[in-house]
């Protein structure tokens, strides 16, 4: 398993989709911040970010609904992210890029008002470190200040914890709850937050495990 995962991590450095950027190439922002559009995809599509990607299937999913738009996927595990890139690869697609960085460092990634979309698919529950939840305050902030205004959250999660947790954190916060559910493929079925499942997904649905879901966007004030 380990030679394998070196295998792996030697291949992801020749993907041109695929960045790792140290922390020092972050200051005082990466290189393309405020310019995804312009220099990297060469478009000005709208771009969908979506944080702790694993193995990048949603990201990847996602790019091939939607050609027209361009997608981001952010996890810090370089084991994983060597799948979606060679899926990419493998597919030629030229609407998906993947970054091997924390979601703290997305204010050096993106300039404000950059990002159209944000997807939080399957984050930790991280109980007992509710400050390290990806729908945190802290995190909830720095997602307000890289959307453009009107610019959708998407929550998917298997943890009703988690999920009862971030509905109380919303409160607090300047959003307009779109959707809300605790079970998404028996209520929403149709929706396109179900189109979509991760391997691990497909599993919990098999077991009848619930897989609750919110959509929000931040009201501008």
């Amino acid at each position: 398993m380990a030679k394998k995962k070196l295998i792996h991590f030697t291949e992801n450095l020749s993907f041109p989709h695929l960045f790792q950027p140290r922390y020092a190439e972050l200051q005082p922002s990466f290189r393309f911040q405020g310019k995804w559009g312009s220099d990297f995809f060469r478009n000005d599509h709208p771009i969908t970010l979506e944080l702790g990607c694993g193995k990048g299937e949603y990201t990847v999913g996602l790019a091939r609904q939607f050609p027209t738009r361009n997608f981001i996927g952010i996890d810090v595990k370089g084991a994983r992210l060597w799948r979606g890139c060679k899926t990419v690869e493998e597919d030629h697609l030229l609407n998906v890029a993947f970054i091997r960085s924390l979601a703290d460092h997305i204010e050096y990634l993106f300039q404000p008002g950059e990002v159209g979309e944000i997807w939080i698919t399957f984050p930790e529950p991280q109980p007992g470190k509710e400050r390290k939840r990806l729908t945190a305050p802290v995190f909830l902030n720095r997602y307000h200040r890289i959307l453009q205004p009107n610019g959708l959250v998407h929550l998917k999660t298997d943890d009703q914890d988690l999920f009862r947790y971030t509905k109380e954190i919303l409160k607090e916060h300047p959003v307009e709850l779109l959707l809300e559910t605790e079970d998404l493929y028996h209520e929403y079925k149709h929706e396109p937050a179900a189109k979509i499942q991760t391997f691990y997904e497909s599993i919990w649905l098999e077991r009848e495990k619930k897989i609750a879901y919110l959509r929000f966007r931040f009201i501008n004030t």
